[in-house]
């Protein structure tokens, strides 16, 4: 019956679209962007909104923004600061009401062309259709690398299938959008959460498009942070993994212990080696700030989330019914 409904809903062109478009700095791109992104919503729907989510820039993006036709049906939330990418879609799920969201960068590396397959699939029945970027020939071989690594160590380390290649280039049915906004946690590993809250789920691959201007601002540490929060967030095998390598360490240090009292005892004292003595202090020593450095991400984390502090905080807010909220 629901499958029906969506398939009517489509026919119809009744479905409510919510698009969510975190944007940072890319006042050379807006403005051609939500053009051609409001006419292809057009062609899918009679009912449409576009939540911009101004992380914090620098430049004359909001200014673009505010200045686009009333027509766009563009809504616009302002963060008071950079607050991060993760938490920009974070609010754009707080503030969306539509049927479905779509989330998207404004920089045109994700198609809109790619929209119209991504409502059909939903029309069939699903409730998450995720794009997965069909190669990575355009990022150097060390980013290539990193990410083969992330995808590895999160299916090792974790419980939850995160899709090789899927980013937060989506579409989330209604249920789902509920779903991710019940959570409470305020340092969010999104691509983690996507896969958490399971539902029925297809990928649809696509090929990045070239930045239509400007460059990007993932870097290479924020990336490192990012592999850091979604390991973190979704495994406790690393304090666990280091648990049992302090255990052998113990074990092998009681048993060479015995070792040398019991040389000692037959044979007597012999003198000490200098480099022995400075290799093993500095081997127990770089272990034991490792360790301690891995315990302390995830008190960090904790200390974080315990101070309840405010997830965003918004500065302004354009288009909506409670423009004077500023905080969420």
């Amino acid at each position: 019956m629901q499958l029906v409904k969506r398939k009517q809903h489509i026919e119809k062109r009744e479905v409510f679209i919510t698009c969510i478009v975190p944007v940072y700095n890319e006042e050379l791109n807006v403005c051609t962007f939500f053009s051609e992104l409001q006419a292809c919503l057009r062609t899918l729907t009679g009912h449409f909104e576009i939540i911009a989510v101004d992380d914090g820039s620098r430049d004359g993006t909001v200014a673009k923004i505010l200045q686009l036709p009333t027509d766009y049906h563009i809504k616009l939330l302002q963060f008071s600061r950079n607050f991060g990418k993760e938490t920009a879609l974070m609010a754009g799920l707080d503030h969306a009401s539509g049927d479905v969201a779509i989330l998207m960068d404004a920089d045109f590396q994700h198609p809109i062309t790619v929209l119209p397959e991504f409502l059909k699939q939903w029309g069939e029945g699903y409730d998450m259709v995720y794009g997965v970027r069909e190669n990575r020939d355009t990022e150097s071989s060390l980013k290539r690398n990193f990410a083969k690594l992330f995808y590895w160590l999160m299916a090792k380390l974790t419980k939850i299938d995160v899709p090789n290649n899927a980013g937060d280039f989506r579409l989330l049915d209604r249920k789902v959008i509920d779903a991710l906004n019940s959570f409470k946690e305020r340092t969010r590993f999104m691509k983690g959460l996507y896969a958490w809250v399971g539902f029925k789920k297809i990928a649809v691959p696509y090929e990045v498009q070239e930045r239509a201007a400007g460059k990007s601002s993932w870097g290479f540490v924020k990336l490192t942070e990012l592999a850091i929060t979604g390991i973190t967030s979704f495994s406790n095998i690393p304090l666990r993994v280091w648990g049992f390598i302090g255990f052998i360490i113990s074990s092998v240090a009681l048993i060479y212990a015995i070792y040398i009292v019991t040389v000692t005892l037959i044979y007597g004292a012999d003198l000490p080696g200098y480099p022995t003595t400075v290799v093993a202090i500095m081997f127990f020593g770089g272990i034991q700030l490792l360790s301690i450095g891995i315990l302390g991400e995830y008190i960090a984390r904790i200390f974080t989330e315990v101070k309840q502090r405010p997830k965003y905080i918004l500065e302004q807010k354009h288009g909506f019914n409670d423009e004077t909220d500023p905080t969420n």
